[in-house]
């Protein structure tokens, strides 16, 4: 499986070693069209406004919801969680607008306020490490959004079909527990496409 990981902002490298540390082949995606030869891809963390307004600039708008609509995954973590919403709070305009979901940016703080904790992930045997900095919140969800997880009974991790989406950094442990979990959405995609 070859997933790649949006290289215009955020914890790039970090997502590829966590990729290959479960199994996958992982590339930095910098060109819309390397987006043809993946089977999944990662939006990584950073700032939201910038990363949508370098996905516009390059043209990864319409790319992305071109390779969502042909069933290829998608996982966005933090700033990429809000690039997958179709709804943020006290903003007009969304991103890709892919993931039935109303979220929060910076819902947990400022820098200051990070944390980690133990978070209890559906489809995940024992706790994964979370770190969480100037994260979103998912506030909402649609009918046909999974909520994987809950922090202080807010929602921080969500599915709906081939999108996954955490509020944290799961780049940011040794724990690629929960890329190994993309990794399955992935093959399952690739295996239902067959």
């Amino acid at each position: 499986m070859k997933i790649g990981v949006l290289a215009l902002q955020g914890a790039v490298a970090e997502h590829i070693r966590s990729l290959e540390a479960a199994g996958a082949e992982a590339v930095a995606v910098k060109r819309v069209e390397q987006l043809d030869e993946l089977n999944g891809l990662v939006i990584p963390g950073g700032e939201s406004t910038t990363i949508g307004k370098l996905m516009r600039k390059y043209g990864f708008m319409e790319a992305i919801r071109e390779f969502s609509a042909q069933g290829k995954p998608l996982f966005g973590t933090c700033a990429g969680l809000i690039v997958l919403a179709d709804r943020i709070e006290g903003q007009d305009e969304a991103h890709l607008r892919l993931m039935d979901m109303t979220v929060a940016r910076n819902a947990f703080g400022r820098q200051r306020e990070s944390f980690e904790t133990d978070l209890d992930v559906k489809g995940i045997d024992e706790p994964i490490r979370a770190v969480f900095i100037r994260a979103p919140l998912i506030k909402s969800v649609g009918e046909d959004v999974e909520v994987l997880s809950t922090y202080k009974d807010e929602i921080v991790t969500a599915r709906q079909g081939t999108l996954l989406a955490a509020s944290y950094h799961p780049e940011l442990t040794d724990d690629y527990r929960l890329h190994a979990y993309f990794l399955d959405m992935v093959k399952e995609a690739a295996a239902a496409k067959a």
